[in-house]
């Protein structure tokens, strides 16, 4: 559900999901990153990544919620740039979602509506419909943002996942004591 169409009422059961995650599951690309990637004549391959979304990781793992990753494609970019993040739950070249997503359940013996998944294309929808608080980018696929929870206003790549984890701390209460720890 975009943001222009959430009612008073649909605001409040989004809150009321998101104060129950304890785990932000994510893909890549077209999340993370706007979902181009740049090849050279020597198979070097390039993304970019959000800054806004590096740190909106790191806050979540800061109030102890656990972030992971499962993406389709396999890229030392992603294992890079995770290691930065002290992202340890990094799941590449997961064409089929679903068995990674039981095996994070069970890890952390969490229940489906302990988990928020962040996807952009028709590969998330199951995981997408699965959990707890579904969410889409904002230029993610029209059949995927209709099946969501909550569609970002940010497009991939471009502060989605920022905007997932401050609705999550916001949810939970924790984001004022955040705001707050940065204004001294």
């Amino acid at each position: 559900m975009s943001n222009e169409a959430l009612s008073r009422e649909n605001i409040q059961q989004l809150a009321e999901k998101a104060r129950k995650i304890k785990l932000v599951i994510t893909d890549v690309d077209g999340v993370l990153t706007d979902g181009k990637v740049f090849l050279d004549q020597t198979e070097n391959e390039l993304k970019s990544f959000n800054i806004k979304d590096g740190l909106g990781i790191k806050l979540l793992m800061q109030q102890n919620i656990t972030v992971a990753v499962i993406t389709g494609r396999q890229s030392q970019i992603v294992k890079r740039r995770m290691a930065e993040l002290n992202v340890t739950e990094v799941h590449q070249n997961q064409p089929d979602k679903r068995q990674c997503f039981a095996s994070l359940m069970e890890k952390f013996d969490l229940e489906v509506d302990d988990i928020a998944y962040l996807g952009d294309d028709l590969p998330d929808l199951p995981l997408i419909k699965q959990c707890g608080l579904g969410v889409c980018v904002a230029d993610g696929h029209w059949f995927v943002q209709q099946q969501a929870d909550w569609v970002t206003s940010s497009r991939g790549g471009d502060g989605a996942f920022r905007e997932l984890a401050e609705l999550i701390l916001g949810s939970q209460n924790l984001l004022p004591d955040i705001l707050e720890g940065y204004q001294h």
